[in-house]
């Protein structure tokens, strides 16, 4: 069997990863385990021979034989299998196993054998290391109290000593339960709220109320409600409730209890008010957190500031905000590149430019524009040798892929992604490049592209910005009068080509088109005997998503910026996210509230530049394309009904 490639222009063949007879002895294998049937596991066990996957069904023996403690059979397999993805997660499974059961020794021996360990397989070591008294892991504890804010169950465990060895303060535990109700994990908070001694303890009834309704806690507190800290925390914690859904009435209240609250409860209710103002867009949330100090904001807070500041233009929080982040947040490229641009309007061009320098040549939307700003041009770097035949040879050998291969086939997706990540790491450029042509010569198109984006110095840029379906996509892009780069930008972000990807959401295709958008789009262009079975046909699906495409431009100033936040967040938060005067693109595209729709909409812009210059062979610039988003209007839509 074979199959037809386009990639830009060029027609290739290639055999499809053969097809192996024992493959129903895997899944019945598969099956088996999941439903905890040992009998059929071993009947199908002994029917599989030496199938790719055989060491997945060893897996599965061992795992279910956990409980008969044959620590033997366990060590020859990770053994035999060391290193490789199958034999991590065995590892792994196997430490849980023992860390249940208290059996430390045996943990301490096979937790530095991992390469990647999770965040409860690593407490289970820090339990064991705890067991032989070593203090260090406390010191760890410390490091991760502000982040670590939903833990595993052996995470906890591990907090819990922390706090029993006084390591963690009344002082902490407050700080963590604010974060904890910043990222909205309230149950994890009323956790966290039980280190507290009892007589410093609110009552968890009282706590509900306060995050539950804000406004009727405050109208029902006791008239000495300031007298302890828990009335004030959890004074605070209401104003930060309200805050989420009218800052405005936050801050009035804020304003009649500050007074009563001590300085570091005032501060961080004043940052919970800017943070939620800044994700509406709220002209005021720059003066509100002003107002909370630095130590009071975390990592979201900070960032929220600068795009708050950014909206608002006024370079010099910008700058400030940013100087005042902690380091690895402040190390970020988008934070390089708008420090960059607070000094250059600042005067100081000699260290703007110092800052572009560091994130320039970076394929991605703020390496883009760090490249501008230096006056270079966005290009594909030159492209790297073909692999060879040796080459080419190693990656089909390669055992960690040939089972991800091998999983791709019995359409296994999930676990067929995570053997091939597993099996690229540490791969150096040659082997990547081997590697990624081998997925497209089987049309795995993501696989493809995420392993071409990991090379380091040699580069091919038509496997990172891979073009297939030519023949059916330009074409449609050319009847829509669309740029044929922002659709293949914006496909790529979408479903890597992956023609029956389809999103938790309900979205299908390569398009990723809704059941209800694409319903609309067949009505509204005439096409007959719709039904939604037809969504995943390549050509159907590319009608209807560029059709999508055409309407949502004409309806939002045909600003690529625009449409593009429109198709993953709909046309009515697109419209709503610009401001009352024009703003710049970049600025548009970074102060979106949601952050999936943040990160997309910089991709598809960030693609569209590498697509147009593999298309066209000439740079395109990423500033062009973004552009000036016009200011807010009250004009409703063309298509009032566009979904």
């Amino acid at each position: 069997m074979k199959f037809r490639l386009v990639v830009l222009g060029l027609t290739l063949a290639f055999p499809l990863y053969a097809q192996d007879s024992r493959d129903a002895a895997f899944l019945a294998a598969r099956d088996a385990f999941r439903v905890g049937d040992r009998n059929k596991l071993e009947r199908a066990s002994a029917q599989l021979g030496n199938h790719e996957l055989a060491p997945y069904v060893e897996n599965y023996r061992l795992r279910m034989a956990f409980d008969q403690g044959d620590s033997t059979a366990i060590r020859d397999f990770l053994e035999r299998n060391e290193k490789s993805y199958v034999a991590e997660k065995l590892r792994a499974d196997w430490i849980r196993w023992l860390g249940k059961r208290a059996t430390w020794n045996e943990i301490d021996r096979e937790y530095p054998k991992l390469i990647a360990p999770e965040p409860d397989v690593t407490c289970y070591s820090q339990l064991a290391r705890l067991a032989r008294d070593d203090r260090r892991v406390l010191d760890e504890a410390e490091k991760l109290w502000l982040t670590q804010l939903e833990p595993p169950e052996a995470c906890r465990a591990v907090f819990d000593a922390a706090v029993a060895a006084q390591r963690l303060s009344a002082d902490d535990v407050w700080l963590r339960t604010r974060r904890q109700v910043e990222a909205n994990r309230p149950a994890q908070a009323k956790l966290t709220l039980a280190y507290l001694p009892d007589s410093q303890m609110p009552d968890l009834r009282t706590f509900d109320s306060a995050i539950n309704s804000g406004m009727g806690y405050l109208a029902r507190q006791p008239a000495n409600w300031y007298g302890s800290r828990p009335g004030r925390e959890l004074a605070a914690i209401a104003i930060q409730r309200i805050a989420i859904n009218d800052p405005r009435i936050a801050a009035e209240q804020l304003e009649k209890l500050q007074s009563r609250l001590q300085e570091s409860e005032g501060r961080w209710a004043w940052g919970q008010i800017g943070l939620q103002a800044a994700k509406k867009h709220m002209p005021e949330a720059v003066d509100w957190f002003a107002r909370a100090d630095k130590s009071a904001l975390s990592d979201d807070a900070y960032q929220w500031k600068v795009r708050a500041a950014l909206r608002a233009q006024d370079w010099g929080v910008v700058r400030d905000t940013i100087q005042a982040m902690p380091p690895p947040l402040a190390a970020l490229p988008e934070w390089i590149y708008w420090l960059g641009r607070a000094l250059k309007a600042g005067g100081r061009t000699t260290e703007a430019d110092a800052l572009f320098a560091k994130i320039a040549g970076q394929a991605n939307f703020y390496g883009n524009l760090a490249d501008e700003e230096l006056d270079h041009t966005v290009m594909p770097p030159p492209r790297a040798v073909a692999p060879s035949a040796e080459e080419q040879k190693a990656a089909r050998d390669n055992p960690g892929i040939r089972r991800a291969l091998t999983l791709f086939r019995l359409d296994m997706r999930t676990e067929g992604v995570r053997e091939w990540n597993w099996s690229v790491r540490g791969m150096d450029d040659r082997n990547l490049l081997a590697t990624a042509d081998l997925a497209r010569r089987n049309e795995i198109w993501d696989r493809a592209i995420n392993t071409a984006d990991r090379t380091k110095n040699e580069h091919d840029y038509t496997l990172r910005f891979l073009a297939p379906y030519g023949d059916q996509v330009r074409s449609a892009a050319l009847n829509q009068s669309l740029d044929d780069a922002w659709v293949y930008g914006l496909m790529r972000q979408e479903s890597r080509f992956i023609t029956n990807a389809k999103s938790t959401v309900g979205a299908s295709g390569l398009m990723q088109l809704m059941p209800a958008t694409a319903k609309w789009v067949a009505k509204k262009i005439g096409l007959r005997d719709f039904n939604h079975g037809r969504v995943n046909d390549t050509e159907t699906n590319v009608l209807l998503g560029t059709s999508y495409m055409r309407l949502v431009m004409e309806n939002l100033d045909n600003h690529p910026v625009l449409a593009s936040a429109a198709y993953n967040a709909g046309p009515g938060r697109a419209k709503k996210w610009r401001a009352d005067r024009p703003l710049e693109g970049a600025i548009y595209a970074e102060t979106i509230p949601f952050s999936e729709t943040r990160d997309y909409v910089k991709k598809v812009m960030s693609n569209a530049v590498y697509y147009s210059a593999l298309f066209n062979g000439k740079p395109t610039s990423l500033k062009a394309r973004l552009g000036t988003v016009g200011a807010r209007t009250s004009d409703a839509m063309k298509d009032a009904d566009l979904p």
